[in-house]
């Protein structure tokens, strides 16, 4: 315990401390069954609990009833770049799709390499994805209107998503789901890769509505519809079974113990503001993303060279703060703050990034 880091990974990233400690409490002996989690089949009672329960928690927390489908997949998002126009975009019928960066242009050539009809209603490209857009509207006839909710990147978010008259919103929630509340009624489809803000990396959550669930195909491969793993409550084959357990354990900290999205959002906003009031107060660092734009989840900013952005990340390693430096393609800094990072492991960044700056500026 001593020798753990402020963890500030974009992926996989800090999970709750509750949570480490209940895994390796029961990880040679879980619930009484003689075997671990990772041993005990997914046929089994002790499975079947632990999946029932973060199925139910899931829709508990989007406040969605049995209209929708809770689903635990594989492959992680890049996969549902994919299987999301495979399932729900028949031939003849087109989508809308809003680019804010890396992984919104990767899910656009996704569904290009399928061959299916995509329109990009809006753009941010034009600035290097430092903005989401403003004024979204849908084409005639569209069957969704896909968004990344957050960007990790270049640090951007939606404060208020898109109003889309009806038209199924579908977002790629990887790095901020459950970090806030929302109305997922307009949503008619929801993923997001675990292992940012929701567990492990392994699985992967995806929250279908019935009617989108109802357009998929009998032409495409088994394993790749979201029919298949619908009605065989995510164990038509075996689960990634320990991400699920990890999973759900984190669900059950976010309203057991932090009391639910409202909190949870609270909290992330007084991280957010701590952080980037001292960056904006700052001669010496900047802030990459727009105001109103600003991600509370992953923080990208800049300091006056790269050779000093690379002295920033080795010190703040040796004193026991890791993961920030910024992604490979646009270099920088960046502090992810996701749900599990406390308001204390931020202040101790704010606290660390002074002494740099009195250092060095």
């Amino acid at each position: 315990m001593d020798n753990r880091i402020r963890n500030f990974n974009a992926g996989p990233a800090a999970l709750p401390l509750p949570v480490l400690a209940e895994i390796q409490a029961h990880l040679l002996n879980f619930k009484g069954s003689g075997m671990s989690i990772m041993e005990v089949s997914h046929r089994s009672k002790w499975f079947d609990e632990v999946i029932e329960d973060a199925v139910a928690r899931v829709k508990t927390l989007l406040k969605v009833g049995d209209d929708y489908h809770v689903l635990f997949l594989q492959g992680g998002a890049s996969t549902q770049f994919a299987m999301i126009p495979m399932n729900i975009l028949a031939a003849g019928d087109h989508a809308d799709y809003v680019n804010t960066g890396t992984w919104s242009t990767n899910a656009i050539k996704e569904a290009q390499l399928l061959g299916k009809d995509v329109r990009v209603v809006a753009s941010s490209e034009d600035r290097n994805f430092c903005y989401i857009p403003a004024g979204i509207a849908p084409t005639p006839g569209a069957t969704y209107m896909h968004i990344t909710s957050n960007n990790t990147i270049k640090g951007t978010q939606y404060e208020k998503f898109p109003e889309t008259g009806g038209l199924p919103l579908v977002a790629d929630m990887s790095s901020d789901i459950f970090s806030r509340p929302f109305d997922a009624s307009k949503f008619g489809l929801i993923y997001a890769g675990a292992q940012k803000n929701l567990g492990p990396s392994g699985v992967t959550l995806v929250v279908i509505r019935e009617d989108l669930l109802k357009r998929t195909p009998k032409d495409i491969p088994t394993m790749l519809k979201y029919s298949t793993h619908a009605e065989k409550n995510s164990m038509y084959n075996t689960p990634p079974c320990f991400s699920i357990y990890v999973v759900d354990l984190v669900l059950t900290w976010l309203m057991d113990s932090v009391g639910g999205l409202d909190e949870m959002e609270r909290r992330n906003k007084e991280k957010g503001d701590l952080l980037y009031g001292f960056l904006d107060a700052s001669g010496f660092y900047r802030a990459t993303a727009d105001l109103g734009s600003r991600s509370l989840m992953n923080v990208t900013f800049r300091l006056p060279s790269e050779d000093l952005e690379k002295k920033f990340v080795d010190e703040a390693g040796k004193a026991g703060l890791g993961g920030l430096k910024g992604h490979r393609s646009v270099g920088g800094c960046r502090a992810s703050i996701y749900n599990a990072t406390d308001l204390a492991a931020v202040t101790e960044l704010v606290d660390f990034m002074k002494d740099f700056e009195k250092n060095n500026g």
